[in-house]
This record gives structure tokens, C-alpha cells and sequence, in this order.
């Protein structure tokens, strides 16, 4: 019975001292603010006074003197300095580490925590004498600590009030708060807890053990539920939809159980904000948002970390000294805003911050300097992907290594406890402005919604999470919707492109049969997301949505990347868990460079006159029909005409957080647009290099694959030559000369378009 109530003594004390020093960080922002230092006083006058009644002096000791700063606070008799707010969450991590004592030992341990308490009576008597707080040693010598003067270390066992300072509560006055003294009445009055009847704690190993079961429940719900499509028995059919309706709502009392607000994370951020900024110099404003979204226990858990991290990343890495921010203009208080929210069965959390941004230039560098990358392959890259290089082990930008940072180690870290538990993080930054974090996570990991699929005769479950939408292509639609672009099918999805895999084929478990003419099978298109892509999974069969029981993969199968584990069917058959970003990963379709070189490929095919095979037709005016090289296409778009904008003397849209330069294909060639003032604006928005351009045309007319003969009749710039295609005669557009003989000015400064997507 005694080890229960320490137990429970432990965890009320841990959650009052995380409040506490929660509190503690706020007040520097409201200062003398009665509402927190009533907070404050109340938690730690409750942990004073249980000590008192359980018999732990060393704690009991600190925390009185503590209260007794505390009780100078709430009478303004002293100011709430830095120093004493250093003092007080140094009290709170003291305490805290008698706690985690008690709990792994179940005595006080042999530290000496007479200087704490000596700081904390110092501060007290230089305040209270009109003395500098700023003058007070923060260790003083340990003397001073015995000193029995006002909660000295040694009038602790049997310590006299302070001014205005009641003495200990024993177990008796929290069990009935109605006190006799006006002190007792006030702090029972402020508390305003719940009634003890309403909550209960339960051990998480039980929680564990009862969603085991849960997991196992559904699964027998699930075989029973298959096994009655066979049979004609109405009393069978109506006690297994009863079944199907206890096991669902017994499912969810579970999970709510084990689901905690994500504000139990963040309250320890103030604390390490503050401290991180005090460290490198820097003033920061923490907000918050979202503090009530629930998670998981499990993947609260794994998230601890991975967040700890990317805030610390914020502060050291991301916002600048004030000196710096106010050069730029800024002020010289940072903001880091934590915002958490559910969307689309998920969970979204984003970092970001008001900083200096991250310079991919300085990425690039720093990376070849360290060997991660080469030459070649960086040649090769987008903005987007030289960011993503942060995420490599070993790389840090940081000049120097320190306590905080520099050592290469973290970021990487991040990333893979994030994918391990079935999420993405994803980066974007703008220079001068600051640095964005997204992270996108499930709700649970343990029983989750999942699409059936069966692809070369076996079954896969793909996580509803990642799921767009189906589509369904019959032989004959497949010859007009799919093209083949340097070897890759894909499908024009209400005018988008998207790049299509064939699950079977790709695992080897069957021939891709998708592209051959003479195949009259109807194919399954499952269109999936991939951290920011789309792409389509060619399947044989969607069988059906259900609820699965996710079970890892042995030891030997753990390192196969499109994996996310296995399930058991409702026949008994086992099913694999596909790892979509993993799958998108081994398919090559969630990196830009085969697609860039695609385009390279292409455009320098149409110039020196060769065949290009595949081609976006567009129309200008009323009959002139024009080609851009099918790799050139970023995307298809249609504005409302009211979106177009001025800048100078260009066109430009605002388009996806960047301005877009917009070239007039009509006016370009000369002929009248035939578009209405009032009509939405197809548009063609064609890259070239790193830079992006929006071409007007009035119509998109279709995409074709044929052989070509350039013929060089033009010589307008822009314009590489004329072919006949689709039995007209065509004139083929090579968007890089296009945009290099643009207004360059376009380009540059705040319209730079460089890593646009």
C-alpha cells in the first residue's frame, strides 16, 4: 500500500512540477501576473506539504524554500527577476530529479542541495534588503545554506513560516480543503480541481495489453464477418452485424483511451526555448497552436524527440541575434509558432520560424565539402532537393561545434523516426524570411483503415492515409489516356500528369502487361501521395476497404523499404502492408532528376532536328496549333482571368506561395486570342532549367506520341521548327530559348522563381 501512494505521490508531483516550470517561463512574460504565481505557490506548497506527511526531507527542504520565494512574489515584496527565474526552474529540475529517485530507488538519494536552497534564500534577502538580484551569487557557498535564517537547511525539519507563509499541509488538509486558516480557504478556493471520483490512472502496460486484444478482436471480427457473406442464415447474418457494431464501438472506447493531447508535449517547450535562447544570445517568442490535438500514446512517444530537436534546430540554426534582425529590419524578438491539426486522417504539426532561412547555396557547399554529394549529381538538382541534403547523416551547416549543435547529428535522426512510425516531414524555406517544418503523422499505428488490392494473384493493403482516389482504365481508354515519356507510362489525369507503377511488375511477382496493345484486361489505377507527388499504382483488383491489425515484419523482412509490415486476412491469409513513400522510392518517382533529364533529353533533340516522341498540343487564336516537348510540361493549370496580375509591364499570376512570369503564346505569335475577357485561362506552366514560366494559350488540345522531321522554316526565337502532327502543321516550341530571350528582369529578385515547383 506504501509503495501506491508514493507511486501516485511521484506522479501528481511530476505533472504539478512540469505546470510549474511551464508557469515559470510565462511569467517572465506577465510579470507579477496573480494567476500564475497562484499556480506556481499552490503546486509547490502541495509538494511541501506531502513531503512532510511521507517523510522526505531533502525535497521537503527545497521546495520550502522555494515557497517561501514564492510567498515574497505573490505580496510584491520582491520583483520577478532573471535570476530568480533561473533560481526557480533550477528548484524544479533539483525536484524533479529527487522524484525520479523515488521512483526508480524509493529514497531521496546522497546529492547535497544545500546551494539550491542557499540561491533561493539569497535571492529572497537581496530583494527584500532593495539589494541588486543581479548580485546575488547563483551558487553560493554552502555556509550560507546553514545559516538558520528563513528556510535554512537546518530549520527544514521543523520549518517556521515565512511572512505570510503557511505551515506544511499535511495529508489531512488536502483530503478536506475546507482549512480553518484564510490561507488553506484561498488555496483551496483557487485549485478548483475535479472531483477524484470523476478520474482514475490505469498502468499503460494495461492499456497496452487491452489494445493487444482489441487488435486481436478485430481480426476474429473480420473472419466471422467474411465467413457470413456465405452463409443464408438470417440469425448468423444479424449476430455477426451485432459483433461487427460492439467490436467497432469497443475499438473506439479503446483508442480514446490511449489518446493524449499533443500539449502534453509542448509544455516542456517554453522551458527549453528559453534556455536555448538564453544560451545563444537570442530573444524568442514561443506561440503555440493546437495544444488539444490527440495522438496516440505510441506515437506521442516517438515524436518526443524528433520535435525536442527540430525546435532547438529552429532557435540556434533559424532566427538570428537582435543585432541581426534589427539590420534586416526585423524585430529583435524572434517568433517560433508550434501549430498542430487533423487533416485528412492524419495528423499535421508545423515548426516554423521568422529567421534568416536556409541558403541552398551553403547547403550545396557544405555537402561537397563533406563528400555527400558530387559534382555530377549536384549539377543535377533542384532547390528542393539540395534542402533535403539537411536530412543526410553527418551534414550540419553550423561553423563551429558547440553544446548545442554542429556535430551532424540530428536531422537525419528526425527524418527516420518519423518515416518509422509511418510519417513525412517535409521543408520549405524562403531567405530572409524563415524556415517552415511540416510533418504529417498517423493517428495510431496499431489498427488502422486500409484499401485491399491483389496484384500478380496475392494481396496488399495500402493505407487509407495515402490514398487519393480510383480509377478504372479499360483497354480501350488506355490506348488514348497513357503515354509512355522516356520509358515511364503515364496518365493525364484531368490534365495533370501522373506517373503510373505497376505494383506487380515492380515487385517481380508478374510481367507488366499494362502497355501491351493486344491485352484486352481492364487495369485498376490506385492514385497515391508521396510526400508532396502523386502517382498512380496499377493493380489487378481492388477488393475492399477494412479495418487491419498492423504486425511488424520479422528481423529478416525489416529492411525491405516498401514494407510496412503484414496483416491477417479475414480467411486467414496473410497480407503485406505496403510502405507507399517507400514504394514511390524504389519506383524513382519521388525524385526530379530522370524527369529533368527527360526534359534535356527532349530539348536537345528538338534541337538538332531529330524526332521528338512526345508533345503537348496547344491552340493560339483561332486554328494555330502549337507543340511543347512533353518534358518541358511542369503542369497543367486554368486560372479565373480575375487571378491575372501586373507587375511593371508583365503579366504574372501568384502561383503556389511564388509570382509567375506569364508569357501570351498569341501575342508571342503574332495572331488575335480568341479568349472572352471574362473566361478562365488555360495555361501551360513549362520549366526550364530551374526556372518556371506560365504560358497562356487558348486551348489545350491533347497529348500525342509520334515520330516527327523538324523542319527549320522559323526564325522566331523560341521556336526550334515546323513538323507536321496530328496531320497539321505544328510549330514546335523549346521553352529553355523561350525563356532565355525573355525579360530576364522577370526572374530576378522577388520575382526568382529558382526551386519552384
Amino acid at each position: 500500500m506504501e509503495d501506491e501512494i508514493v507511486q501516485e505521490f511521484v506522479i501528481e508531483s511530476s505533472e504539478n512540477l512540469d505546470q510549474v516550470a511551464t508557469d515559470l517561463v510565462e511569467l517572465e512574460r506577465s510579470p507579477g501576473d496573480p494567476a500564475l504565481l497562484s499556480s506556481i505557490f499552490r503546486a509547490m506548497h502541495t509538494i511541501k506539504g506531502t513531503c512532510g506527511f511521507l517523510g522526505y526531507p531533502k525535497l521537503e527542504a527545497v521546495a520550502h524554500a522555494a515557497e517561501n520565494l514564492l510567498s515574497l512574489l505573490r505580496e510584491n515584496e520582491i520583483t520577478y527577476s532573471n535570476p530568480v527565474a533561473n533560481a526557480l526552474l533550477a528548484t524544479t529540475d533539483a525536484m524533479r530529479e529527487v522524484l525520479t529517485l523515488l521512483e526508480t530507488t524509493g529514497a531521496e538519494g546522497d546529492r547535497d542541495y544545500s546551494e539550491i536552497i542557499a540561491t533561493l534564500r539569497a535571492l529572497a534577502i537581496a530583494d527584500a534588503d532593495d539589494a541588486s538580484p543581479a548580485d546575488v551569487p547563483a551558487t553560493p557557498a554552502a555556509k550560507d545554506a546553514t545559516t538558520p535564517e528563513r528556510g535554512g537547511i537546518e530549520d527544514a525539519a521543523h520549518p517556521e513560516p515565512a511572512r505570510n507563509v503557511p505551515p506544511p499541509a499535511e495529508m489531512t488538509d488536502q483530503a478536506h480543503p475546507g482549512a480553518d486558516s484564510p490561507e488553506e480557504e484561498h488555496l483551496a478556493g483557487d485549485a478548483k480541481a475535479p472531483s477524484a471520483d470523476l478520474n482514475i490512472r490505469v498502468d499503460v502496460k494495461l492499456l497496452d495489453a487491452l489494445m493487444n486484444l482489441v487488435g486481436e478482436l478485430v481480426l476474429a471480427r473480420n473472419q466471422i464477418i467474411q465467413y457470413t457473406e456465405s452463409v443464408n442464415d438470417p440469425a448468423i447474418v444479424a449476430t455477426s452485424q451485432r459483433l461487427n457494431l460492439i467490436t467497432t464501438d469497443l475499438q473506439a472506447g479503446i483508442m480514446k483511451t490511449r489518446m493524449q493531447p499533443i500539449g502534453n508535449v509542448l509544455s516542456k517547450f517554453p522551458r527549453v526555448v528559453r534556455d536555448l535562447a538564453q544560451a545563444c544570445g537570442k530573444k524568442v517568442r514561443l506561440e503555440t497552436d493546437g495544444r488539444e490535438t490527440e495522438l496516440d500514446k505510441t506515437i506521442i512517444e516517438a515524436i518526443k524527440d524528433p520535435l525536442t530537436h527540430l525546435v532547438r534546430n529552429s532557435v540556434d540554426h533559424g532566427i538570428e541575434t537582435p543585432e541581426e534582425r534589427l539590420a534586416a529590419g526585423k524585430s529583435e524578438e524572434g517568433r517560433l509558432l508550434i501549430r498542430a491539426f487533423h487533416e485528412g486522417g492524419q495528423v499535421n504539426i508545423e515548426i516554423q520560424d521568422d529567421g534568416a532561412g536556409i541558403d541552398a547555396q551553403k547547403v550545396l557547399d557544405k555537402a561537397l565539402d563533406k563528400g555527400l554529394v558530387n559534382n555530377e549529381a549536384a549539377a543535377k538538382m533542384s532547390d528542393r532537393e539540395l534542402l533535403s541534403l539537411i536530412f543526410l547523416p553527418g551534414f550540419s551547416t553550423a561553423e563551429k561545434v558547440t553544446n548545442v549543435s554542429g556535430r551532424g547529428v540530428g536531422m537525419d535522426v528526425v527524418k527516420t523516426n518519423i518515416e518509422k512510425i509511418g510519417g513525412t516531414i517535409d521543408l520549405s524555406t524562403a531567405p530572409g524570411e524563415g524556415t517552415a517544418f511540416k510533418i504529417k503523422i498517423p493517428l495510431t499505428l496499431a489498427i488502422v483503415p486500409a484499401l485491399i488490392v491483389t496484384s500478380g494473384g496475392d494481396r496488399y493493403a495500402i493505407p487509407q492515409v495515402n490514398l487519393l482516389e480510383l480509377v478504372r482504365l479499360n483497354a480501350s481508354e488506355r490506348r488514348g489516356a497513357v503515354e509512355t515519356i522516356s520509358g515511364t507510362p503515364t496518365y493525364r489525369l484531368r490534365g495533370k500528369l501522373l506517373p503510373l507503377v505497376d505494383l506487380g511488375a515492380e515487385l517481380g511477382v508478374e510481367t507488366s502487361h499494362f502497355l501491351d496493345p493486344d491485352d484486352r484486361r481492364s487495369f485498376n489505377i490506385v492514385v497515391l501521395q508521396a510526400d508532396d507527388r502523386q502517382f498512380g499504382l496499377v493493380v489487378s483488383d481492388v477488393n475492399d476497404t477494412e479495418e487491419i491489425v498492423v504486425k511488424p515484419l520479422g528481423r529478416q523482412l525489416q529492411n525491405i523499404r516498401h514494407l510496412a509490415g503484414a496483416t491477417i486476412m479475414g480467411d486467414g491469409r496473410v497480407a503485406l502492408i505496403l510502405d507507399v513513400i517507400g514504394l514511390a522510392r524504389r519506383a524513382n518517382v519521388v525524385t526530379e532528376n530522370s524527369d529533368r533529364a527527360a526534359a534535356e533529353a527532349t530539348a536537345d533533340a528538338a534541337e538538332d532536328g531529330s524526332s521528338v516522341s512526345s508533345l503537348l498540343i496547344v491552340r493560339v487564336g483561332e486554328d494555330r496549333q502549337l507543340a511543347v516537348p512533353l518534358a518541358q510540361v511542369a503542369r497543367l493549370e486554368e486560372f479565373e482571368a480575375s487571378r491575372l496580375e501586373q507587375a511593371e509591364s508583365r503579366q504574372v499570376v501568384q502561383y503556389r506561395g511564388r509570382i509567375l512570369p506569364l508569357i501570351d503564346l498569341a501575342q508571342f505569335m503574332g495572331v488575335p486570342a480568341t479568349l472572352a475577357a471574362s473566361a478562365n485561362v488555360p495555361m501551360v506552366v513549362a520549366r526550364a532549367g530551374n526556372r518556371r514560366v506560365g504560358l497562356i494559350v487558348d486551348e489545350i488540345v491533347d497529348i500525342v506520341s509520334q515520330a516527327v522531321r523538324l523542319q527549320p522554316i522559323s526564325e522566331r526565337l523560341g521556336v526550334v521548327g515546323t513538323a507536321v502532327v496530328d496531320s497539321k502543321v505544328t510549330s514546335i516550341l523549346d521553352v529553355s530559348e523561350l525563356v532565355e530571350n525573355f525579360d530576364q528582369s522577370i526572374f530576378e529578385d522577388e520575382f526568382a522563381l529558382e526551386g519552384a515547383q
